[in-house]
């Protein structure tokens, strides 16, 4: 792995409760964060965006290959105890925040392992660090909070109690998300929902 630090990540610790997460700064290695938030696409505005709706440079290129490899799905299903083999992968790419992003909540179902890379300058925000939460009602009740600095990876097994969100922020706010799905048959309508959405805010300008 060229960019990715996987020894990191098997080193880092697993907190098991209330649902299993791990946080690694330098995920993306140092000498490769540089390329990559230059190569970053450009987004107008907020919303998940399929990689194949945007334009990016060759840098940026590679590290979604590496992500979407081999490795990286061995890596995390031994983190989590979770057999990832076969299962189908949905990539989104996000560039910016509104108020109305944060609201707490798990994932879908449809989700086994969520994990997020954030492409940021070191944040100085109070508003859009995510928080891990113990409960549903309370967004100042977290585990962990975790700035989108530039590296970093937040991963997770998605479960009824993987509560997350965060304070509001609206501007720039770059991730990567990767996530291992149930079926291949729900990664093609989720992908055809955001490739229909991408295409609807290129056309209105006020989406």
């Amino acid at each position: 792995m060229h960019s990715l630090d996987l020894d990191a990540v098997r080193a880092a610790p697993v907190t098991a409760a209330p649902f299993a997460f791990v946080v690694v700064p330098g995920f993306v290695r140092g000498d490769a964060v540089a390329a990559v938030t230059a190569d970053f696409p450009r987004i107008a505005k907020p919303g998940s965006f399929p990689p194949e709706e945007l334009e990016f440079g060759p840098a940026f290129a590679r590290l979604l290959d590496e992500l979407r490899g081999p490795e990286v799905t061995a890596c995390l299903g031994e983190k989590f105890a979770v057999d990832l083999t076969g299962r189908p992968t949905l990539v989104t790419v996000r560039g910016r925040a509104a108020p109305r992003d944060g609201r707490i909540h798990t994932d879908s179902e449809s989700k086994v392992v969520t994990a997020l890379i954030y492409l940021n300058p070191a944040w100085e925000a109070p508003g859009g660090r995510l928080r891990l939460l113990r409960s549903a009602q309370d967004l100042d009740d977290y585990i962990v909070e975790v700035p989108p600095d530039a590296g970093t990876l937040l991963a997770f097994r998605r479960s009824a109690n993987s509560f997350h969100g965060h304070r509001p922020f609206s501007g720039e706010r770059r991730s990567i998300q990767v996530n291992w799905m149930t079926d291949a048959g729900v990664v093609r309508r989720e992908q055809a929902r955001h490739r229909l959405s991408a295409r609807l805010k290129r056309l209105n300008p006020f989406a």
